[in-house]
Order: C-alpha cells, then sequence, then structure tokens
C-alpha cells in the first residue's frame, strides 16, 4: 500500500499563517510595549517602604497587605479598565494616545464650539509635554533601578552603580541613529524571558507564605485606605509607580493593534507583575530587612547575576520604548504646527513608525545624564517620576470621556458615574504625588510647563507669521493676471519650476520675487501647498488635488499635497504621482528647480505676544530643520530666496 501524506488543506494553511503573523504581533507588542510597565516591579514596593522617604510607610503586616492590595487595585483600574477596556477603544484611524484624542476633539469642535475645544486640545498638548518629561526620568530611573542590583550580588560596587549607568545610557543614545529594526527583533523574546523570570520568582515567595494572596481581595486596599488613611495616602505618591508605562500601551497601538496589545497584557504581563509585587509582599512579611531591595533578594542567589543582566537588558529595552515614543511626539508636534520642522531621519525602509530625530535625541541624553548624576538613586528619581505620569493619566482619562460623547453617543449619566470614578482614583494619585513637590515632583511639572510653553508660544507665533507673510505675499490671481497682461515684463525659461506655498491663495514669495527682480518665469510653473490632515497617513489616491486656477494654457497650475501627521513630506516622490494629463504634459521633474521662501525672523513693536514669548518664538525657529532636507528637495536644483518678518 502506498504511503501518501495528507496535505493541510487550503484553508487550513491561511489560518496557520495568520496564527503565526498574530503571534509574532503579540510577541512584538511585548519586547516595545510592555518595557516601561514591566521593570516597575523593580523599584515600586522599595520605594513605598523606603525608610528615606519624607513619609515612611511603616513596615508591618497591615501596611503590607494593604499596599500590595493597593499596587494590584491600581492596576487593574488604571491600566485594565481606563487604559485596556476603555481608551484603547478611542483610536484615530488605528492610532492612539493623547495627539490622537486631540485630533478627534478637532472633530468634535464642529458640535460642541471652538472654546471648549481649544480648552480641551491645551490639556492634551500639556500632557505630551508631561510624556517629554516621562521620556527624560524613565531611563533615568528604569536603569538604575537595574544596575542598583548590583550592591545586593556585591555590596563593594555600590560606588561603581552610578558610572555605569551613565555608560549605559550614552551607549544607548549613540546607538540610535542606526535605528531599532535589527535590536528590534529580540525586544521581545527579552522580554518573554524577563516576564517568565520575575513571575516565577514570584511564585517562589508567595510558595513560603501563601497567606499574601489575600492581598488580591479589595477589602484589604480599601481597610488600608481608610484605616489608615494617613499613611495610604501618602503610600499612594510610590504605588503610582506600578502603572509607569500605562500610556505606551494606548500611544503604541497604531504599530500593534488592540487586539496584540491586550493579549499581551492579560496573557502575559499582568500575570507576571502581579505574581512579582506578591511574591516581595511575601518576602518582606518574612523580614522586614528586606525593603532594602525586595525584587532583587526575592531571586535566589545562583541567579541574581543572571537577573542583573537581565533587568539591565529589560531596562534598556523600557527606556528605548520612551525615547521612541518622544520622537513620534515631537514629529507629530511639529506636523500640527505645535513645533518647528524637525530634522527626521527614518532608519528602516520596512517600518514608517521607526524614526530618529537629532535634536530630540541629544536633549534627552544631556537630561538623562544630567538627572542620574543629580539624583544618584532610584529612590530619589521616584519621587519625580510620579508626577508626570498621574498628570498624564489624569489628562487621557478626561479627553477620553469627551470624545466617548461624541464617538459613541453614550448617555451623560453614565459617562458622569464612569469618569467621576476614574477620575477620582486618578485625582488621588495626583494629590498624593503634590505632597512630594519639594522632594522632585517639581521637576516632571516644570519640564512639562516648559514644553508646553514653547509649543503653545510657536503655535502663536507661526500663526502671526503667516498672517503677516498672507499680507506681503498678496492674492495670486491677480499676481498671474499681471503676468497675463504684461504688466509683469517676464522671459519665458525652459523646464519646470517648483514652488511651495501654503495656499492657493496668496502668490509665493520666492515667485514674486523671481519676476519681480530677475524678470523670468518657467515654462512650467506648480505652485505647491503641503497640507497635514489630522489622521496618522494619508491614502495614496486621496494624496493629490489639482487646480489649474484657470491658467491651465499658460502652464501654472496648483497642486496640494495631503498628509498625515505620522508622514514626512517627499515633495519629488510625491509630485511623480501626477497625471501628466492634468499638468498639460510631463513635469521634467529629473530636471526641475524648486524655488524655497526663506523667512527671517525679527522682534517688533507691535504687541501682539509678550517680550519674552517674541523672544522664545525667535530662539526656537533656530532649531527648524532644512526645508530642502526636510521635503527632500535636491540640493543641486533647490534655490533659497530670503525675507524679513516682524512678529
Amino acid at each position: 500500500m502506498t504511503d501518501r501524506r495528507q496535505e493541510p488543506a487550503p484553508q487550513e494553511r491561511r489560518a496557520g499563517a495568520r496564527d503565526a503573523v498574530r503571534l509574532a504581533v503579540v510577541v512584538g507588542a511585548l519586547g516595545v510595549v510592555f518595557g516601561d510597565i514591566g521593570t516597575s516591579p523593580i523599584y515600586t514596593l522599595q520605594t513605598v517602604f523606603n525608610p528615606d522617604d519624607p513619609h515612611p510607610v511603616p513596615v508591618t503586616t497591615d501596611n503590607v497587605y494593604g499596599v500590595v492590595s493597593l499596587v494590584f487595585w491600581s492596576v487593574m483600574i488604571i491600566v485594565t479598565v481606563t487604559y485596556v477596556l476603555l481608551a484603547m477603544r478611542a483610536d484615530h484611524d488605528g492610532e492612539g494616545g493623547i495627539m490622537a484624542l486631540i485630533t478627534l476633539l478637532r472633530r468634535w469642535s464642529a458640535k460642541q464650539g471652538a472654546k471648549a475645544t481649544a480648552v480641551l486640545a491645551a490639556l492634551g498638548i500639556f500632557g505630551a509635554s508631561l510624556f517629554f518629561g516621562d521620556s527624560m526620568i524613565t531611563p533615568a530611573i528604569s536603569v538604575l533601578s537595574a544596575v542598583e542590583g548590583l550592591k545586593v550580588v556585591e555590596p563593594s560596587l555600590h560606588s561603581a552603580v552610578v558610572p555605569i549607568t551613565a555608560v549605559i545610557i550614552v551607549a544607548l543614545f549613540l546607538v540610535q541613529r542606526r535605528g531599532t529594526a535589527a535590536v528590534g527583533r529580540v525586544f521581545g523574546p527579552v522580554m518573554i524571558a524577563w516576564f517568565l523570570a520575575i513571575g516565577a520568582c514570584g511564585v517562589v515567595g508567595i510558595a513560603d507564605r501563601p497567606g499574601i494572596l489575600r492581598a488580591l481581595s479589595p477589602t484589604y486596599a480599601l481597610g488600608f485606605l481608610v484605616g489608615h488613611w494617613g499613611t495610604a495616602f501618602f503610600a499612594l505618591a510610590a504605588i503610582v509607580l506600578a502603572v509607569t508605562g500605562a500610556e505606551a500601551l494606548y500611544a503604541d497601538m497604531g504599530h500593534f493593534g488592540r487586539r496584540a496589545i491586550t493579549r499581551g497584557w492579560l496573557l502575559l504581563v499582568l500575570p507576571a507583575c502581579v505574581l512579582s509585587y506578591l511574591g516581595q509582599g511575601a518576602l518582606i512579611l518574612d523580614d522586614p530587612a528586606n525593603i532594602s531591595s525586595p525584587f532583587f533578594l526575592l531571586v535566589p542567589d545562583w541567579a541574581r547575576w543572571p537577573m542583573v543582566l537581565l533587568a539591565t537588558a529589560a531596562t534598556v529595552i523600557a527606556s528605548q520604548a520612551v525615547i521612541t515614543g518622544a520622537y513620534s511626539v515631537a514629529s507629530q508636534a511639529a506636523q500640527l504646527g505645535y513645533l518647528p520642522r524637525l530634522r527626521i531621519a527614518h532608519t528602516s525602509e520596512s517600518t514608517i513608525g521607526q524614526i530618529y530625530v537629532p535634536w530630540i535625541n541629544w536633549l534627552l541624553m544631556f537630561s538623562v545624564l544630567t538627572l542620574v548624576f543629580a539624583f544618584r538613586s532610584s529612590a530619589a528619581l521616584a519621587y519625580a517620576f510620579g508626577m508626570a505620569v498621574t498628570g498624564t493619566i489624569t489628562i487621557t482619562t478626561l479627553l477620553f470621556f469627551f470624545v466617548a460623547r461624541d464617538k459613541w453617543g453614550t448617555p451623560r449619566w453614565l459617562l458622569g458615574i464612569g469618569a467621576g470614578l476614574l477620575l477620582l482614583v486618578d485625582l488621588l494619585f495626583v494629590a498624593a504625588n503634590m505632597t512630594k513637590l519639594v522632594h522632585g515632583a517639581w521637576l516632571p511639572l516644570l519640564i512639562g510647563l516648559t514644553a508646553f510653553t514653547v509649543m503653545t508660544t510657536w503655535q502663536r507665533g507661526r500663526a502671526l507669521v503667516t498672517a503677516e507673510r498672507a499680507r506681503q505675499e498678496g492674492p495670486l490671481p491677480e499676481f498671474i493676471d499681471r503676468l497675463r497682461t504684461g504688466q509683469e515684463p517676464t522671459l519665458r525659461a525652459p523646464g519646470t519650476a517648483v514652488f511651495l506655498n501654503r495656499d492657493k491663495e496668496t502668490a509665493p514669495l520666492a515667485m514674486r520675487a523671481n519676476v519681480e527682480h530677475n524678470h523670468v518665469r518657467h515654462d512650467q510653473v506648480v505652485i505647491l501647498s503641503l497640507t497635514t490632515e489630522p489622521v496618522p497617513r494619508v491614502p495614496a489616491d486621496r494624496r493629490l488635488v489639482v487646480d489649474d486656477l484657470g491658467y491651465a494654457d499658460d502652464g501654472i497650475v496648483h497642486v496640494t499635497a495631503r498628509f498625515g501627521y505620522m508622514e514626512t513630506p517627499d515633495v519629488p516622490g510625491t509630485l511623480a504621482l501626477l497625471d501628466p494629463s492634468q499638468t498639460e504634459g510631463p513635469l521634467q521633474l529629473d530636471r526641475a528647480s524648486y524655488f524655497l521662501s526663506k523667512i527671517e525672523l525679527r522682534r517688533g513693536k507691535a504687541p501682539t505676544m509678550a517680550p519674552w514669548r517674541k523672544r522664545l518664538f525667535i530662539a526656537t525657529s533656530y532649531i527648524t530643520a532644512d526645508a530642502a532636507e526636510y521635503f527632500s528637495l535636491p540640493r543641486d536644483r533647490t534655490v533659497i530666496m530670503g525675507s524679513h518678518i516682524e512678529v
């Protein structure tokens, strides 16, 4: 009898391929999304019971049960309910995060009025500003806490913790320009190993004192809050460290999807973290002296060196996530008009989200190193960390409920109950962290306020410059009429000229200067306007809109190119998509000349802004990326013509 092997049915093969893809996405999410929240067990309980805290929590049986219970229910309410079950449903074309909520609110403004939306958008920008503080503090506290494991393994290495941390951080920022594509492939397996390891260590601790499992009951959390209000309130300032990184789940949704992040959280990350917290609680109950480093003391002696190395790798991954997030937030803010154009390098040919922003990179590196040498321990930095986290979470919760009303038409009474309960929890954490204001919580607030001031000042100054520029440019139809009637005598030069302009209402300054001073115009003239739509990416079939302005016979057309706030414009590549029938023949893009108008800003006497804001606006303009590079224009065929505007 012939042995025939049965081949899988096509449906089975397709199902298997889909399962493999889904698994790969989940693994990728584990390597990028959960790094920050997944390394919180290293320092959370250690910080809560830190005897040097200005408001120390005594190590008693009731307090340990209460703290562990509060940690568990804080994670469940803030991460699982607020973010995984609720906020991640409010996506904008698949993208999440505060910037996505802001763009959703712009749609809401048509129904509720511009003033209400302006206030909420300002809150959103402040939340994004706090994220920059998070991006500075996370690498410092994460890497410090991991390297501090050396003190448990070999106490004589105490003095080497800060220098080793600084070396790791410098190396981390130096490799950013190479991109994370290659490293990213190992991020997922490393984080899987991390979560399995901390979960296993937690199980060992629980096995020694299984009674700690009672802390999963909310009665212990509520009893601690009610019966020991003074102690519990101050403890909240450190307990919030257990939810640091929650915003990353939402912000990175566009890269991995809601389903992959939800599965990774519920099936691996949440159980592993909870087991670690329970195991550490059991260890502290066994011997209060273990509060010095309950995470590493929970690890068997033989495994402490490998755990220090694994923890360092995990914290580097956590740092990488927020650094990449800072690049994305800065890029999106620039596209939406809250920051000047920044030089952006794409570090992956296949993944559009992998970008490198040099100016942000070096600013973060300097800031992180300053924090490491100024605070010198993860416990000291923890006072500053919680403020940024609680502020961002509270703003996200508030914006979500406003969006939910418009997106799903949820009844107001139901929204009121949900928002009231969740905001009560968030505001409790904010209030608790305010008690640490003089001990370091001022730092993220200062960073957030500084970033907020810069972004709102740039937005205001940009609006003033745009208005003045429109006045200087004058109406485009009148200018073209003067060309047609000969009032502006010009010679026709062969070839194609592309003039970048804001819209089709005004004449480009560079085109006006070329005609008035050089008395030349090209056979083919394209006036190109680039607009940023309130969506992450614009489909190719909606990319271009062509208007012949009624002067197609004269070879002058206007083209509007639409981009999403997560895209970087490529002018030559975009113009190559044009249909020759729309431009009276194919454009000679291989020999086309590109004209840019460079604006020099000067401080004027008009009371448009406070003098200090004018100086800040002009100073911020100096970090603007070179326009030719930003728009991918060929250097050898780009002409820059200058003008000046007073603000």
